[in-house]
């Protein structure tokens, strides 16, 4: 499946999956094939980073 490629879109469809269907941030990389580091690399730069406590990427 491909993700969406607007970091804004990106946020919203990764905070979806996390809430819908993922318990950790690692289970939804594996198991889409998300490089990790990119992802929080590029949600980072919208000033987002992952809360383990939230299961979801909050603004920093």
């Amino acid at each position: 499946m491909q993700i969406p490629k607007d970091p804004f879109i990106l946020l919203s469809y990764i905070n979806t999956k996390l809430r819908d269907e993922y318990s950790s941030l690692e289970d939804l990389c594996d198991s889409l094939d998300i490089d990790q580091k990119q992802l929080e690399d590029t949600l980072g730069s919208l000033g987002y980073a992952y809360s383990k406590d939230n299961n979801s990427f909050v603004p920093y």
